[in-house]
């Protein structure tokens, strides 16, 4: 049986593991080691949200709120790195990103993609509260403080946050500082992220299965939109039966497919009618947000960047259906591979490939001028 490695491994404490364990020899037959971190309660103690952000994270949630049911005809716009790796580099890129969302709020919602976690397919770099010195050494405990204090730099310019939720015990640690999350294409159909959607406190949008498939987003939608029991833990790192209301600001992401994209006129139509017919619920009936990354540009950043462009001509040709886009955007354009920080080109992305920061700004301006010309036509 493996021991544990920190406060609790002093000798006495694994021998009183050994006696009181049920059956030790059918226990963590493949665990190496099992080590302690602080319960959710000593991290938001430590890196505490202020009465500002605690406004900022309220306000953001219900305004997002408003876009996904239409009572707000801006667009919302989830726009950052594929990941973050580097804290400095991302305060960067809050700082400039808060800067225009300033001057674009009339038009546009604009939320960071602040992601910490990484779903694989196989294996590879998991995120930065997985391994946060890119070098093997799994220092969890550092990559979840570093995580809330990267939040923590994100709302101190003015930005809602947005990331992916993977792990059903991290947003313990930190949805008090999120605005909006995403469940991925792996996970669309797992029970475990549907119940998990169903208590969130924030608008969640779930994508499209890896298959193209919408139906599962749309069951998705309306199980999270339902109360569940299910164990959990609390901020004190006890464990819990959680019993949740149900969630209903959950909605449809477009994500492309391993098929090819699935962003077309006709695609919305098409995904929108199956969803007014089901029991998605009202914000997925509403309108879907099309993620321009991933299935959708075939992971390149310059295909990214034109499938934005079409967006913006058929939002300021007056389409309805589309409530937000997803950019993967950062301060440098491409991808490099992973590697210790200091060997890293500054401000590059070591997951997917981002667009550079000068041309986002551009299909940002883009994007919010598209939004006030389907204005101009819904009055007209």
């Amino acid at each position: 049986m493996s021991v544990l490695r920190g406060p609790d491994s002093s000798e006495d404490a694994v021998a009183r593991l050994g006696t009181k364990a049920v059956l030790p020899e059918t226990v963590d037959v493949n665990i190496r080691q099992l080590d302690p971190i602080p319960a959710p309660r000593a991290f938001i103690s430590e890196l505490p949200i202020s009465r500002d952000v605690v406004h900022l994270v309220r306000e953001s949630r219900r305004e997002i709120s408003d876009v996904l049911h239409g009572r707000d005809d801006r667009l919302l716009v989830i726009v950052g790195p594929c990941s973050i790796h580097d804290p400095r580099a991302a305060k960067d890129y809050a700082n400039r990103l808060g800067e225009l969302k300033s001057k674009l709020s009339d038009d546009l919602l604009i939320v960071m993609r602040v992601y910490f976690e990484k779903p694989r397919t196989t294996i590879g770099w998991k995120g930065l509260i997985n391994d946060p010195d890119i070098d093997g050494t799994f220092n969890i405990r550092k990559g979840m403080w570093l995580a809330r204090r990267i939040l923590l730099d994100v709302a101190d310019q003015g930005l809602p946050a947005a990331t992916e939720w993977l792990d059903p015990i991290t947003p313990q640690y930190l949805c008090d500082l999120v605005s909006w999350g995403a469940i991925g294409a792996r996970n669309t159909e797992s029970q475990v992220h549907r119940e998990l959607a169903s208590g969130m406190s924030m608008p969640i949008g779930f994508k499209n299965s890896t298959d193209g498939n919408v139906k599962a987003a749309a069951d998705s939608c309306f199980t999270a939109a339902n109360e569940h029991h299910f164990l959990s833990i609390n901020l004190d790192g006890n464990v819990i039966a959680a019993e949740t209301k149900g969630n209903p600001d959950c909605h449809v992401i477009l994500r492309g497919s391993s098929h090819g994209p699935n962003y077309s006129p006709r695609d919305v139509a098409e995904a929108l009618g199956y969803l007014r017919g089901s029991k998605a619920g009202e914000a997925a009936s509403y309108g879907v947000v099309i993620d321009a990354a991933h299935g959708n540009s075939g992971k390149n950043e310059v295909r990214e960047a034109e499938v934005v462009e079409e967006l913006a001509t058929r939002i300021a040709a007056g389409e309805r259906g589309i409530t937000g886009v997803m950019m993967e955007s950062f301060i440098e354009g491409g991808h490099q591979d992973p590697d210790r920080l200091e060997n890293l080109v500054y401000g590059k992305s070591i997951t997917d490939r981002c667009i550079a920061w000068p041309r986002t700004e551009e299909l940002l301006r883009g994007l919010a001028s598209a939004v006030r010309m389907r204005r101009a036509r819904m009055i007209a």
